[in-house]
This record gives C-alpha cells, structure tokens and sequence, in this order.
C-alpha cells in the first residue's frame, strides 16, 4: 500500500482530487509540448506512477465526498505497468492526452467506463473485461501492442474515432466474442495496421467505420465472421487492403460499402452465407479481388457500374431486389447478365434467382431473356451433338422462351413455297382424286406434319421441285419438334 508521504507533489494533487473526481490537467497548452507522442521526455512534475493510479481506482483513498470519486487526468507520463487485470474497479477512469510506458491491463477485470483519449499508449489486453459503461479510445496511438477485447462484455458503446493502432504482422484489433450493448465508432481517421478480429462479435448497436482505413494486404482487414449487429458501416471513403470476411454474418439491417474501396487481397468480399437486409454494394471503384456471396441471403442489393471485379461467385445468392444506376430497363438486364457470367464455369442457380426478381417485379420480358441466356451458358458445356441441338433450338424458337421464331420461319417457307409451288404444275397422284392443287395450302400441308389437309397426297412433283417438298417436310418436323422441346421446357421450368 502506498504511503502518501512517498507520493510526490504531482502524485498528491491526484490523490486528494480522486475523491472529488477533479481534473488534474499537467498540460502547458502548448500544442507541440503537450504532444503525448514526446511524453517520455516530460519531467517530473508531469509524470504519475501506474501505481498510484491502480491504488486510487482500487479504494486507495477512501475519503467521504459529496461527489462521486473518479479518476480524471490530463497531459501525463504515466510510467510503469498500469495493471488492473482481475481488479473490480468502481470508478471512472479518464486520461487525457497522456503518455503511458507500458500497455494497460484490463484482462478479466469489472470497471465502470473507461477512457483513454488523445493519448499515446502501447496497446489495451482487456479480455474477458466486463466494462459497465463505455471504452472510449478516441483519438489514441497504439503503436507497439494492440487492442484486446477476446470475449469482452462492454455495456456501452466502444468509440474509436480517430484512433491508430499499429501492429504489422499481427492483429490490430483481437476481439472475437466481443458483445457490446451500444455501438462500434470507427470513424474520422481510424486505422488499424493489422486489421481487425472479430468473429463471433454480437454487436448491439452496431459497426460503424465511415472513411476508416484497414490495413492486412494479403490476408484479412477485417474478420467477422458470423459476427451479429443490425448496421455495418464501411462507406464514405471507407478503405481495406487485405479481405473484409463476413462470412455467416447476421447484418438485419443495413451493410453498406457505398463509395468504398477494396483490394489488396484475392477474394475482396468473403460473404458466404451472409443473411443481410439492404446490401449497398456502391463502390467508388471495382475491386482488385474476387468477391465471394455464395450461398448469401439479401433482401436488397443495391450496385453500380463500378461495383464488380472480374470474377464474382453468386451461386446460391438469392435476393427479393435489386437497385443500380442503371439508366435504362435494357441497360439494367444487360448489366446483370454480365454480372452474372463473372462467375466461374456455368452454374443455373444465378440466372434462376435474377429471372424469379425480374418476375416478382413484373418484368417477364427480362425474365425470359435471362432464361435464355441461361441456355446458351450452359450449351457451351455440352457436347458437340448437344451443342448443335442447343444451336436449333436457338434459331428456331429460343428455347422455347422465344416461340414466335417458329412462327416467322413458318411464315417465310410458306411464302417460298408458295412461290415456287406457284410457277409450276403438279402431278395429280390419282387421276380425277383430290382438292384442286392450291399452291399455299400444299406448303402448308407439307410443312405440318400433324392432320392432313388433302393436298400433299393427292399431288406430287418430280426433280427439283420433288426435293424441295421433301426439304419441307423434315423441316416441318424439326420446327414442331422444337416448339415442343422449347415449350415443354419453358413449362416445367416455371
């Protein structure tokens, strides 16, 4: 225990203002001598021991005052290991702008709010720390250790605003497990060399990183991974180096990454299996990886022009909406065609959830066309016979998704037959039987392999014009067996 009499002069205006919960502020108010980043060479009359500061915080001065006891300074070199790892600590701690030697232990420790702003200190262990109140970290550096919060419980929010933690080759911020009653503040200027863990994190308020900047190239900026919180926030010039994980994670509300850059990394989004509300995926440029949503669940996806890289994996996304800058309906499908086809290899399910959308939105004409392209996607995969199959099916009625094809080739081999069956006269096949010979109606009978009007029995040619009905008749038969293909498709298909 210490003794107030070894306490120097700075030490003791603490001690007696702790009951009070005064400020003691040492700074000169001179911007570049109250740098936190010089602290170490502030003298004595600036500098307080850790020790005092954990006697204080732990019943050290038990004076009776009208006021609620608390620790509150401003501009100190705060020497010695500020070590409070197990304690219950009752009182509020707030450095200001100070200097500490040593990274501050909270590990598994009960406090009220904490508090260390503007300041420079080596780096926070506060796992399993149960904080009744808020962590607030505004404006700090963390150059040397990290932020620590593995399965920490904070009633409050945890601001960060500002902050720089620095920890290359390692985790800038280590806190999977992480519950907050309040939100995550991540904004005006924060950046973590390292990148940031938090798996698992329930977060009730929700991550908010606007214009923060994540560094990790080549591995994870940011891992979340079935992390829970109703909004995450990574727009306004947000920007990560190294991949944003969100695998399984459980965003009701809003995620968005509007005007956003990503990269650094080979996959830039990992959002496998993400169950998402409004997805706001507007990024100020395309990403430099791939971007992973396979198996991801959204109610509205919001994009634009610049938002995809060159390969995205989408089997298995599904979506109520869609929303982009698109200017035109035709503009839109083509755009999500292409999307589309930036997924490796042939897989149905993409092309099936966007035509299901087009139809909920009452587009069918867009539904078909994507259908269609599905088709010809998947005929690259098939066999050469496939394949020519897959090609007359094409031509001829669009896979069933375009059937008037059928019609305007009927309408064209009727008019040349007719033509040439016109300039000519048939062979009755038996003589004084049958209809008159009406050049239309012999094409048409021709080329209907179905019902028999008469006419293609009772007269025939020879030569030329003989092939040319023979050339009708198979036609016929392909053309009918590919509406019947193509419509018997498009019906057990929808």
């Amino acid at each position: 225990m210490l003794n107030y009499d070894e306490l120097t002069a700075t030490e003791r205006t603490l001690w007696d203002s702790f009951p009070q919960g005064r400020w003691v502020d040492l700074r000169t108010g001179t911007p570049e001598d109250d740098d936190p980043a010089a602290g170490a060479d502030w003298g004595p009359e600036r500098t307080v021991r850790a020790g005092v500061v954990v006697a204080l915080l732990l019943g050290g001065n038990t004076e009776q005052s009208s006021s609620v006891a608390s620790l509150r300074l401003a501009g100190a070199h705060i020497t010695g290991h500020l070590d409070l790892a197990g304690a219950e600590v009752s009182h509020l701690l707030w450095l200001k702008e100070c200097r500490l030697a040593h990274t501050v232990s909270l590990g598994g420790a009960s406090t009220r709010t904490v508090r260390i702003t503007d300041s420079w200190v080596p780096g926070v262990e506060a796992e399993l720390a149960r904080i009744d109140g808020h962590l607030d970290l505004d404006g700090s550096l963390m150059e040397t250790g990290r932020l620590s919060l593995m399965n920490a419980h904070v009633s409050g929010e945890l601001d960060m605003d500002g902050t720089r933690i620095l920890a290359p080759g390692g985790w800038a911020v280590w806190a999977g497990g992480l519950a907050t009653g309040g939100g995550i503040y991540c904004r005006d200027g924060f950046t973590a060399w390292g990148g940031m863990r938090l798996p698992g994190a329930q977060l009730s308020g929700g991550l908010f990183m606007r214009g923060a900047r994540l560094e990790n190239p080549g591995g994870a900026a940011l891992m979340a991974d079935n992390l829970t919180a109703p909004v995450v926030d990574m727009s306004n010039g947000f920007s990560a180096r190294g991949s944003l994980r969100l695998r399984g994670a459980h965003i009701p509300d809003l995620l968005t990454l509007e005007e956003a850059h990503l990269g650094g990394s080979d996959t830039a989004l990992l959002g496998v299996g993400m169950q998402v509300g409004t997805f706001d995926f507007t990024l100020a440029a395309p990403p430099t990886g791939g971007v992973d949503l396979q198996g991801a669940r959204v109610t509205t996806l919001r994009d634009g022009e610049r938002s995809w890289p060159h390969e995205v994996r989408t089997d298995g996304l599904v979506y109520g909406s869609l929303q982009s800058d698109s200017t035109s309906p035709q503009e839109d499908v083509a755009h999500r065609l292409a999307w589309i086809r930036r997924n490796p290899g042939y897989a149905p399910q993409p092309y099936e959830q966007l035509a299901t959308c087009y139809r909920q939105a009452g587009r069918d004409d867009a539904a078909r066309r994507v259908l269609l392209e599905k088709q010809r996607h998947r005929r690259r995969t098939l066999t050469p016979v496939g394949r020519l199959w897959g090609y007359l099916l094409d031509v001829t009625v669009g896979y069933g998704y375009r059937s008037w094809l059928a019609a305007l080739w009927m309408a064209a081999l009727c008019l040349l037959g007719t033509l040439v069956f016109s300039v000519r006269s048939p062979i009755q096949t038996k003589s004084g039987e049958g209809d008159p010979f009406n050049p239309m109606v012999y094409t048409v009978d021709l080329l209907f392999p179905i019902g028999d009007l008469g006419q293609r029995s009772a007269w025939h040619w020879v030569g030329a014009t003989q092939w040319l009905s023979y050339l009708l008749i198979a036609i016929g038969w392909l053309l009918t067996t590919a509406v019947v293909a193509g419509v018997s498709r498009t019906l057990n298909r929808n």
